[in-house]
Order: C-alpha cells, then structure tokens, then sequence
C-alpha cells in the first residue's frame, strides 16, 4: 500500500514550485532541441529570460510558451519585452502559463501589458520509494514495456488514436512519436493488452522528479486498467532511476486529476495560462 502519511509529502511552497516548474521547463526544452536536430526546418528553439524558459516548437504547438515566468527572478518589463520578440519574430502566439507562487508582481505586469488569462492547470505530485505499490489491483493481462526505438510510428498512432476526441492535436500526435524517442532523459512506455499495444505513456527525468505525461488509451481498450498499469510501472520505473518525486499536470476537476489523486497525487498548485491578444501585441 502507499505510505499516505502527510510528513511524506514536500510542503507546497516556492521551493517545491521551482523544484516541479523547472522539471517540466527542462522535458520540454529537450522535446524542442530534439525537433530541432530532426527537423531543422522547424526552428525550434528555446531561451532562457529571467529564470523562464520560452519555447518556440511550432507555431500551433502546445509546448510553444513559456515556463517558470517569476518563479526564480523577478519579471520585468525588458525581459517580457525580449520574450514577446522571440514569439512573435516567429510567427507564434505569446503564452506564459504562471504559477500562484511566481512573484506577485507578474500577474499585474501582465494585465498592464494587456494580456488575458484563459487557461488552468492543475499541478500535482507525491513522493516516490522503492516499495511504492498503487492501492489498486492491476489486470494482469495488462503488460507494461518500454516502447523501443523501431516503433516511434506505432507509438505515434496509438496516441492519436487515444487522443481522438481531439483532432485539433492529431497533426501534433503524430509527429511526436520519433520526436520523444530523440528527447533526452524521456522514455515512452507501452501497455499492451493481448500482445497489442493500446496505451502509451511517457516518462521525463529530471532533478530527481518524474513528470508523467501523455497518457492515453485507444477508446475500445478504455476501462479494462490500461492506465493504472503505466502509471505504476513508470513510477517505479522513476524510483530505480534515482526520483524521489513524481509530478503529474492535469486539466482542473477532469478525470485525469481525479485519477492522479486516487493514488496518492495531491495538488501543488493550479497554474493560470495568460495569452497577449494580437491587437495588444507591440503596443
């Protein structure tokens, strides 16, 4: 069973923020360095600005925003000036998804600056150990497997297929397959069900958390513990690896958070998206 005791648990505080933000800043950069050896044509770059990370994927890609703006310094004019150029110089829309505990003055730079907030974010962790067991029975038909190097096309497939309900990020899905299979410190994980792989799963390392993240399951293998069997097998996976930590970002009240919080996950904080609307841009 899973130790539930609360003194297990990191307080929820500026030092765990910049622990998880910087966590998810360094998957991303190296999903961004990775399109861009692969594809070069792309762009794809990454800067750092006054402790933030801003990534430029592609214009539509949901990884094109920044991370961490106000959690390790202060945001100032000249730096939101340096980043909005970055964006902009590359056809992209400016995001910056900010947590509550990033300097207090960043949410009041923003609205002065004209941007509109429009998104949440759920952030959620719990701490990891080598006898880590989810309070769940597993299906034992279910089988967990790293996804190997030949298979980044299949991966790409399954998550698509998984992803169905939104065909906005299809394009993205399946782009992303040999993409991970490049990204440094990211492992991609299958759940197969009769030798057939229905689910996928995807594993970041880093600063000894383990941020879990594209989880889906192809709609008619859904409800038969797909999931719960990846998300165990990559937190322990996460623990021989060195994490004493694991973090997971979720859409506020969905059934993803709802999952998480069942097996330990608690929520750090809940992170607000801002966006610089087109006529606000420049001014």
């Amino acid at each position: 069973m899973i130790e539930r005791s609360p003194a297990s648990y990191p307080f929820s505080d500026l030092a765990l923020a910049r622990r998880l933000e910087r966590t998810e800043a360094i998957s991303n950069a190296r999903f961004v360095e990775a399109r861009a050896r692969l594809f070069p044509e792309s762009g794809a770059k990454w800067i750092e600005v006054a402790g933030a990370y801003a990534m430029f994927d592609t214009p539509s890609s949901p990884l094109t925003q920044t991370f961490g703006l106000g959690i390790f310094e202060s945001a100032t004019n000249l730096a939101l000036d340096r980043i909005e150029r970055f964006f902009q110089e590359r056809g992209a829309p400016v995001f910056h998804e900010v947590s509550p505990l990033a300097d207090s003055s960043v949410t009041a730079m923003l609205h002065k600056r004209g941007y509109e907030p429009f998104e949440f974010t759920s952030v959620l962790y719990r701490p990891i150990h080598k006898d880590l067991a989810l309070d769940a029975r597993r299906n034992e038909n279910i089988y967990v497997r790293l996804v190997r190097a030949d298979e980044h096309e299949l991966c790409a497939r399954v998550s698509a297929q998984g992803w169905s309900e939104h065909p906005e990020i299809t394009q993205f899905l399946l782009e992303i397959g040999e993409i991970n299979m490049q990204r440094a410190n990211a492992l991609s994980f299958f759940a197969e069900l009769g030798g057939r792989p229905v689910a996928t799963g995807v594993l970041c390392l880093g600063e000894g958390v383990a941020l879990l993240g594209g989880a889906c399951t192809i709609p008619e293998a859904r409800k038969q513990g797909a999931q719960l069997a990846l998300l165990e097998s990559r937190l322990r996976y996460a623990v021989e690896q060195g994490c004493d930590l694991a973090m997971i970002c979720a859409q506020p009240g969905s059934a993803s958070q709802r999952n998480a919080e069942r097996h330990g996950f608690r929520i750090a904080y809940t992170r607000i998206k801002w966006r610089l609307p087109q006529h606000a841009a420049g001014q």
